[in-house]
C-alpha cells in the first residue's frame, strides 16, 4: 500500500505532499509523489518533431521530481520517493499510477486560485473526482503541518453508504490512534425573498430535521460504542446553520483535523462523484478532505 501524490511544477504543488506525510504519520506507508508529463505522438510522420518535444517533456519530468524529492526531504522521517511518467492524460495516468501502486489514498493539491487555507478543484482534479475507484485527499493551498491525523471528522447523513464510511473511519482511526468525530450538519431552508420570517411548514421541517438527526447520532454512537469508542475518543455533533459555510464554521477546526466525506449516494457509478452538499462542504472546509468513493466505502 501506498500514498500517492499528484505533483506538478508549481509551488502549491507542495501542500499535497504536507498532507501525504500527515497521513503517513498516523497510518505509515509509502509516499510516492508522481509528476505527469506530455506524452509524445509516437506516429512515423512525427518522428523527428516527437523526438524533440520527449526530450522537453523528460526536462520538465525531471525538474518536476527533482521539486518533489526535495519537497519530502524536509520530511526525512517519511518513506518517501518522487518519480515522473509520461501520459496523455494527468487524471487517467494518475488513476493507473495509484492502481498499480496499490494506493490507499490518491493525495491532490488545491487550484493555485484558491485562498490561503481553502479548497479550490482544478479541472484535472474535478476529472480525477469523476473518475476515482480510490479515496482522494485535497489539501488546502499552503497547506502545513508536522503533525500527523489527530482527529478525523466524518460527515454523517444516515444513509447505506454513510454507514459503511464510519465504520471503515472508525476501524482507522483505532489503527492511527486519531479522535473520531460525527458530524451531523442541519442547514436551514432558503429564506423566501420577499420576507425574513420563517414560515410554520418551514419550522415542522426544521424540527423534523433536527429529530431525525438526533436520533441517526444516539444510533451512530450506540454502533461505536460496540467498537470500543468512549467519550475519550469520540465526539457525537449536530452542526447547524443558515448556509453551508455557517455550519462548517460552527465547529471548531484544528491543525490535525481531517474531513471526511462519502460520494454522493444517488450516483450509479462505484466511483467518487460530489454531490451538491459535499461539492459546498469541500468548497467552504479549512482542513484536509478525503472523498471515499462508493465501492471503497461499501
Amino acid at each position: 500500500m501506498t500514498y500517492v501524490v499528484g505533483y506538478g511544477p508549481h509551488e502549491n504543488d507542495r501542500g499535497a505532499i504536507e498532507l501525504a506525510c500527515q497521513l503517513a504519520r498516523s497510518v505509515p506507508q509509502p509516499v510516492v509523489a508522481v509528476s505527469v508529463v506530455p506524452r509524445g505522438w509516437g506516429t512515423p510522420a512525427a518522428a523527428g518533431t516527437d523526438r524533440e518535444f520527449a526530450h522537453w517533456a523528460e526536462s520538465i519530468g525531471v525538474e518536476s521530481a527533482a521539486r518533489a524529492a526535495a519537497d519530502l526531504a524536509r520530511h526525512p522521517d517519511i518513506d518517501g520517493s518522487a518519480i515522473w511518467v509520461p501520459g496523455r492524460s494527468v487524471p487517467q495516468t494518475l488513476l493507473e499510477q495509484a492502481v498499480e501502486r496499490d494506493a490507499e489514498i490518491l493525495v491532490v493539491a488545491s487550484s493555485g486560485d484558491a485562498e490561503p487555507g481553502r479548497i479550490r478543484l482544478t479541472s484535472k482534479t474535478d476529472r480525477l473526482l469523476h473518475s476515482s475507484t480510490v479515496p482522494v485527499a485535497i489539501a488546502p493551498r499552503d497547506y502545513e503541518t508536522a503533525l500527523g491525523v489527530t482527529r478525523v471528522t466524518v460527515a454523517f447523513r444516515d444513509d447505506d453508504r454513510s454507514w459503511s464510511l464510519l465504520t471503515r473511519v472508525a476501524e482507522i482511526c483505532r489503527r492511527s490512534s486519531a479522535r473520531l468525530r460525527v458530524v451531523t450538519f442541519l442547514v436551514s431552508p432558503v429564506r423566501r425573498p420577499v420576507t425574513s420570517d420563517v414560515s410554520h411548514a418551514e419550522t415542522q421541517v426544521i424540527d423534523l430535521w433536527a429529530t431525525q438527526a438526533a436520533s441517526a447520532q444516539a444510533e451512530a454512537a450506540a454502533h461505536l460504542a460496540s467498537m470500543g469508542f468512549t467519550s475519550a475518543n469520540l465526539d457525537m455533533v449536530t452542526a447547524g446553520g443558515p448556509d453551508w459555510g455557517a455550519a462548517i464554521a460552527s465547529i471548531d477546526w484544528t491543525d490535525g483535523d481531517l474531513l471526511v466525506l462519502g460520494s454522493s449516494s444517488t450516483h450509479r457509478l462505484a466511483q467518487v462523484f460530489l454531490g451538491s452538499s459535499a461539492s459546498k462542504i469541500v468548497r467552504h472546509a479549512t482542513v484536509p478532505v478525503v472523498i471515499v468513493p462508493g465501492s471503497a466505502a461499501d
